[in-house]
């Protein structure tokens, strides 16, 4: 998979899944602007990534369309494009913000939280990338689902915003961007060992996936060699999909 000289723009780069796509593209010879809302650990992933690419690092809340403007303006403005972009930002508002509540005695401010991070962001950036690629006739856009966009589940906010990311926004953006010879796809990973808890959940091959296991398929799908695909989404789940019993335990047994 040839990327030299391509520009890319990760969110939630700072860790976790868009720390792992950056640093892969910047190996692959990919210029990298790197977004993420917390400014300290973004600083320090950045140094990572320019140890053996290049990175520039834009301190950004996907929540606001005006600093995705200027992270995407900043983009343009040192790279000169915007080739790729994978939309990682995201996560269980119940999980981040410690609100263990039942769904119905959930704040709604929990909720608007999660919608406006896990979809709006991704949606925010794919808004304004998209201008971007159709001057220049060419791009790949990569959003993170999840399985919980099929399964559902106790965070309602998260699995909505997933199903919204896997159906309605990357079939939407895959015709929209097709006229500018831009892709869209979405990958949708069951459990992954970014959290030692997410070993507990049951899939068929009884285990969950390495985070290399999922950068694989985002940088496969950014790629010339996906160049037939868009409007997809792309299970990466170990086949939890298909166990018999996707409740929570150790998978090992």
């Amino acid at each position: 998979m040839n990327f030299s000289g391509k520009n890319a723009v990760v969110t939630g780069a700072a860790s976790g899944m868009g720390f792992g796509t950056a640093l892969r593209l910047a190996q692959n010879g990919v210029n990298v602007v790197m977004c993420d809302i917390n400014k300290a650990a973004l600083e320090d992933k950045v140094k990572e990534v320019n140890a053996v690419g290049k990175a520039i690092g834009v301190v950004t809340d996907v929540r606001d369309y005006a600093q995705v403007v200027r992270a995407c303006d900043e983009a343009v403005r040192k790279l000169g494009s915007i080739d790729y972009l994978v939309c990682c930002a995201g996560g269980s508002a119940k999980r981040i913000l410690n609100s263990p509540e039942r769904f119905e005695d959930t704040p709604i401010e929990v909720f608007d939280w999660g919608i406006d991070v896990n979809l709006k962001g991704a949606f925010y950036f794919a808004h304004r990338a998209m201008k971007e690629m159709s001057k220049t006739k060419f791009g790949s856009i990569v959003v993170m689902g999840s399985v919980s966009g099929i399964e559902g589940g106790e965070d309602a906010s998260y699995a909505v915003s997933k199903s919204g990311l896997m159906y309605g926004l990357t079939r939407s953006l895959a015709k929209v961007g097709a006229k500018y010879n831009v892709r869209a796809n979405c990958v949708a990973p069951g459990p992954v060992l970014t959290r030692d808890s997410m070993k507990y959940m049951k899939t068929l091959m009884k285990r969950a996936a390495e985070p290399d296991e999922i950068i694989n398929v985002i940088t496969f799908l950014l790629s010339d060699e996906a160049s037939a695909i868009t409007g997809s989404t792309m299970l990466a789940d170990c086949g939890r999909m298909l166990a018999d019993d996707r409740g929570w335990g150790e998978y090992s047994k």
